[in-house]
């Protein structure tokens, strides 16, 4: 058993500062996501145009042991790489938690056999909940 000490040694926030319910609103893909307008015609590029079900399968297709959420992908990108207006990443990613502290944070309490994590999407709002409870507590 890994004691959340171990997992939280390189963590610049400590367990506390997950543990409980938070959300993180507006940081999933939704339908709402900006994509890109080409100028001259006034549509958006087909490599632009997506779905949610089409984000959250290929969200889910990814092959690691972590969950996987769909984010948006910046506009930016999508024309430079003329990406999908969506990306997969673990589920305490920094873009969906806000900073790189609790992304590391909320990645040790789902490593730590000291917790339990859990989280939910909702694709229509944006919003992104994650649960954390001490694992003889939940």
């Amino acid at each position: 058993m890994t004691s959340d000490n171990d997992q939280f040694h390189d963590c610049e926030l400590d367990p506390e500062a997950v543990i409980g319910t938070h959300t993180f609103e507006d940081v999933l893909f939704t339908d709402e996501t900006e994509t890109p307008v080409n100028m001259l015609t006034g549509e958006t590029p087909a490599h632009s145009q997506a779905t949610v079900e089409e984000a959250k399968e290929f969200a889910a297709s990814i092959d690691t042991e972590t969950p996987q959420i769909a984010l948006p992908a910046s506009v930016e990108s999508q024309v430079e790489t003329q990406s999908k207006p969506y990306t997969a990443a673990a589920f305490f990613h920094f873009k969906a938690t806000g900073s790189l502290e609790r992304h590391r944070a909320y990645h040790a309490a789902y490593e730590a056999d000291a917790f339990t994590v859990d989280f939910e999407t909702d694709y229509e709002s944006g919003d992104l909940t994650i649960t954390v409870e001490r694992a003889d507590e939940a």
